[in-house]
């Protein structure tokens, strides 16, 4: 159990957390009313702010728990999640300033918003926001894991040790939702700078530690499995078609496009992108945490009694550090959880009230758009808790690859969509149908209708990641369709000048004004989307 010095200053820090969630509020002060200020930050975002505010985005309980944990569990394998950031921010810095100048040229909140009109398809628009929703959940779902993980090493040998361990996370929860619902973006971009403040003087101090007291990686490896070290010719398929399949999902998932697109100008954005790999280097060492471990038999202990290897950085942290620095470094792996599932929520609430609610209710006054946003942004925090307690965490990574799955659907409306015009709405929308069937079945199949342990299938290629397959069939599908649509000229166009995709226009509408979307017509017929 942590020494009630290090619980003391948990909670300091915490209250500090608290306090700049809430102080968000008065930063950059803009009118919260409006959906572009609580949800995009009123696009003030520079570039330093940006690439604190992404980074916490992505670098997430995701990089704190489970790909250590991973590594803990099958060695060489979970490496996969290095080359994966190194290829995800090279796809990000073709796509997203695109991406950014047409939603400042046409007042876009969401990416659905650039699909709907791109393709001129109302129900691919209403797919891939609806997918963007679901794929979020076992995302957040994975920083309630890393956060639970924290709180189980914490308190080791309380009695009811679950139950107090899920009061305090719906505790913590109820704290987030009420700051953001007050502060949006803003919040949790300043509780951003604290957790990568924390964080990285966190991975510096574990390190350096270990190396003093522990021998270092040189005893962690001698005590790993051999195997480790390696990866067999079995798992090579798997390494590639992990790391691709990942690297292309990272920068669909709403919460990734709404912090790029909170960026002030697109210098800004792309700067912020090419800084990020910077935290890649910190990814590298926590993921060999998970071989550290063998080399701290206290901490090892402690996970191998739990049968938990989500427990493997918190284990290592309360193992090697005094008390009152393993309350800090406790604490910036919990706040490491809550920030990106405040932006995470609030990306999602973007896209149903967006893309959902405005639908149904096309009158929704902008004051009311946001009110929305804010109720269903508390309202997807809860799902995924109560998610967490349906699904095993021993390989909490399992959640992030499901939501991949289901995400890497929506490339083909997304990113194809930002450099061709060619593609049709109409197919397009069978084949996310098809991928996300497909995928859906083969994730049941690979797992034997039970639990989800795994999102690799066996192929006559060996075990490839499901993500990959299914959206192989996507493509497939919207290409032969979109080619069979223009033969029968049934094709209709978007109403998205090619020029509004290259540059900001002088005057182009800000986002900011929150205005409904005017009808979208088609070139060839004038007729409204309506499929």
């Amino acid at each position: 159990m942590l020494s009630s010095d290090g619980i003391a200053l948990f909670v300091i820090l915490f209250i500090v957390f608290v306090f700049l969630g809430f102080y968000g509020a008065r930063f950059r002060r803009g009118d919260l009313r409006g959906l572009n200020e609580w949800g995009l930050g009123g696009q003030r975002m520079g570039p330093w702010l940006l690439w604190v505010l992404v980074g916490a985005d992505l670098y997430t309980a995701y990089t704190f728990v489970a790909i250590p944990s991973g590594v803990y569990g099958a060695g060489a394998l979970y490496f996969y999640a290095v080359p994966y950031v190194a290829l995800t921010f090279a796809i990000a810095v073709v796509t997203m300033p695109r991406l950014w100048v047409v939603s400042r040229n046409r007042g876009y909140i969401t990416a659905v918003d650039f699909v709907k009109d791109r393709f001129n398809s109302r129900n691919l628009a209403l797919a891939v926001a609806l997918t963007g929703v679901v794929a979020e959940l076992p995302y957040i779902a994975l920083q309630i894991v890393g956060m639970q993980s924290v709180l189980t090493v914490m308190l080791l040998g309380v009695a009811n040790v679950k139950t107090v361990t899920e009061v305090a996370l719906i505790v913590a929860f109820i704290i987030l939702a009420i700051f953001t619902f007050t502060s949006g973006l803003r919040g949790a971009a300043l509780g951003a700078i604290m957790k990568d403040v924390l964080i990285f003087g966190s991975v510096i101090a574990v390190i350096v530690v270990v190396l003093v007291n522990w021998g270092g990686f040189t005893t962690a490896f001698a005590s790993a499995p051999a195997s480790y070290a390696d990866l067999p010719s079995i798992s090579i398929p798997k390494f590639w078609s992990l790391f691709f399949g990942s690297a292309l999902a990272l920068y669909l998932y709403p919460h990734a496009i709404n912090g790029c697109l909170s960026a002030s100008d697109k210098k800004s954005l792309r700067m912020s992108q090419a800084l990020l790999p910077i935290y890649g280097v910190g990814l590298a060492m926590l993921a060999l945490f998970g071989i550290l471990l063998y080399g701290i038999p206290a901490a090892l202990s402690i996970v191998k009694t739990s049968a938990n290897g989500a427990l493997t950085v918190p284990a290592i942290i309360i193992t090697v550090l005094p008390g009152w620095g393993a309350g800090i470094a406790l604490l910036a792996v919990f706040i490491g959880g809550l920030v990106p599932a405040a932006i995470m929520a609030i990306a999602a609430a973007n896209l149903l009230t967006r893309n959902v609610v405005k639908e149904i209710y096309p009158k929704i006054t902008p004051h009311g758009e946001t009110q929305a946003a804010k109720w269903i942004s508390a309202a997807v925090k809860f799902v995924a808790l109560a998610f967490v307690f349906t699904v095993s965490t021993t390989y909490a990574v399992q959640l992030q690859l499901l939501g991949g799955v289901l995400i890497a659907q929506t490339l083909p409306a997304v990113f194809l969509g930002l450099y061709t015009r060619w593609l049709d709405g109409k197919a397009l929308t069978v084949g996310w149908a098809v991928g996300i069937i497909s995928g859906i079945y083969l994730v049941l199949d690979t797992n034997k209708f039970g639990i989800l342990v795994s999102s690799l299938f066996n192929t006559p290629f060996g075990y490839l990641y499901i993500a990959i397959l299914a959206l192989g069939l996507n493509f497939l599908v919207a290409v032969v369709g979109t080619a069979v649509v223009r033969v029968t000229r049934f094709h209709r166009e978007g109403i998205i000048p090619e020029e509004d995709l290259r540059r900001v226009r002088t005057g182009s509408p800000s986002a900011a004004v929150s205005t409904p979307i005017t009808p979208v017509r088609a070139a060839p017929t004038g007729e409204a989307a309506s499929d």
